[in-house]
């Protein structure tokens, strides 16, 4: 009888051991790579109060990989790291660029909001190793007494604090209010 009990427990034991054998680690690169997964534009209506105009919340969603998992930084960033970044490329550790259509050409519209950008460090307290996952960005534009939509697409870029770049991945159109 007692043989009967203990049995299936070996018979789970012995699945489990099975099953966690088989996963292995990825081996992906050292340089962070992404890819594109969506874009959302979400109306936030007026509230009361200085800067509770109507505005739209653009959401960026891009997945990434790294082989080392050295993506992100302790924030507040310590002054060495700012300087490092500032000293490389003069952005943090993503960068957006934003793209509007005017005359049937896209062009560039620098905005101050997206001159330095930090990722949080995603392995603070957790072993080094490869990780992937997905990240979310997001971009308010405001509407103003005067503005137009303008067709809207952004390109995206990480690095790693080994200033890895990863590639650059460029996102769907949508239209967002510009000031005029």
């Amino acid at each position: 009888m007692r043989r009967q009990l203990i049995q299936p427990y070996f018979i789970v034991i012995g699945l489990a051991l099975a099953l966690s054998s088989c996963f292995t680690e990825p081996n992906y690169s050292d340089t962070p790579a992404i890819d594109f997964k969506g874009i959302s534009r979400y109306t936030i209506e007026a509230g009361k109060g200085v800067g509770k105009g109507k505005r739209d919340s653009v959401v960026i969603t891009i997945g990434f990989k790294d082989g080392n998992g050295d993506i992100g930084n302790s924030i507040p960033l310590p002054k060495v790291d700012s300087a490092r970044y500032a000293t490389n490329g003069g952005w943090g550790s993503y960068r957006i660029r934003t793209f509007r259509l005017v005359n049937k050409k896209y062009e560039e519209v620098p905005l101050a909001v997206n001159t330095t950008l930090y990722i949080p460090d995603l392995t603070k307290g957790k072993p080094k190793g490869a990780i992937e996952g997905s990240l979310d960005f997001n971009q308010i534009f405001q509407y103003g007494t005067s503005f137009q939509l303008f067709p809207t697409k952004f390109q995206i870029e990480i690095r790693d604090r080994s200033l890895n770049v990863s590639n650059t991945v460029e996102t769907d159109t949508i239209s967002v209010p510009f000031f005029r």
